[in-house]
């Protein structure tokens, strides 16, 4: 069996076909367990607008020129962050690139000013709901957080910074 050396490079997204990889990993993570909501398609179709506009911003981790993996970072308010739309490339799903992603986002939502990031899941998830929680995310009511309108989110998590 070969194995190949994956580079990851961290960085925010900054071309269009950066938007292009957040679209399509996210497409097809969301189509495989649920469906594309409304609200999907809308931050799938300009995460510039939606998110970047408003004070967040869309990372991308990537291997040469491919993308491999996506993430945003939503602001809600002074400090207050939603981790969005995570999606790793499926080829490379359990080799790292998740947790290396995520943990770079936690760097970044620091430098940020976040004090609070916070998420969405689904106990669907299971992979992706470890790696939270491997990394500090708690289980938290979804009273605790701001509402997140999505019909998949059944795990409701956040983390302190400071």
């Amino acid at each position: 069996m070969t194995t190949t050396t994956i580079e990851l490079t961290m960085r925010p997204m900054a071309t269009a076909a950066d938007a292009e990889a957040f679209r399509t990993l996210n497409e097809e993570w969301i189509s495989k367990w649920f469906r594309i909501e409304a609200k999907d398609a809308a931050t799938l179709g300009d995460p510039q607008g939606k998110i970047v506009a408003t004070g967040g911003q869309v990372y991308v981790a990537v291997d040469g020129e491919r993308v491999l993996g996506t993430a945003a970072l939503i602001r809600f308010g002074d400090g207050i962050y939603e981790l969005s739309k995570m999606a790793v490339a499926p080829e490379t799903r359990g080799q790292g690139v998740g947790r290396r992603l995520l943990t770079y986002m936690l760097e970044q939502a620091r430098d940020l000013g976040a004090h609070t990031v916070f998420l969405g899941s689904s106990t669907k998830l299971k992979n992706a709901v470890h790696l939270y929680e491997s990394l500090g995310f708690r289980h938290v009511l979804p009273s605790e957080l701001p509402e997140m309108k999505y019909d998949r989110a059944d795990v409701f998590m956040k983390i302190d910074l400071i």
